[in-house]
């Protein structure tokens, strides 16, 4: 809508739509900046999501390999007990023969 009148009233109605552009302007920058910021925001939750992602997989493969060396020292366990018994019978008998030795010595 034109506004009809003095040029001094037309002045004012240009210099008071130059203000409210001015305004509006001002506004979206700042909109602007603001979901910039939300993006980046978000871009920077994405990467720290990601991170925390393969920081999970790189400990269940440290849980797995963990338990796999679990797994073989309880076999080794078994093992050296299966010796230790193996050792015990024979200086037992090693006792008996040595005993056995002396009194055929005798």
């Amino acid at each position: 809508v034109m506004a009809t009148g003095t040029p001094d009233s037309q002045a004012r109605f240009g210099q008071s739509v130059k203000g409210l552009l001015t305004e509006k302007v001002n506004t979206c920058g700042t909109d602007v900046i603001a979901l910039t910021k939300q993006v980046l925001k978000g871009s920077r939750s994405s990467e720290l999501l990601g991170q925390a992602a393969r920081n999970m997989v790189l400990q269940e493969d440290a849980i797995l390999h963990s338990e796999d060396s679990l797994r073989k020292m309880a076999i080794i366990t078994t093992h050296l007990q299966y010796q230790q018994e193996a050792i015990q019978k024979n200086v037992e008998q090693s006792s008996n023969l040595q005993d056995q030795l002396n009194h055929l010595l005798k």
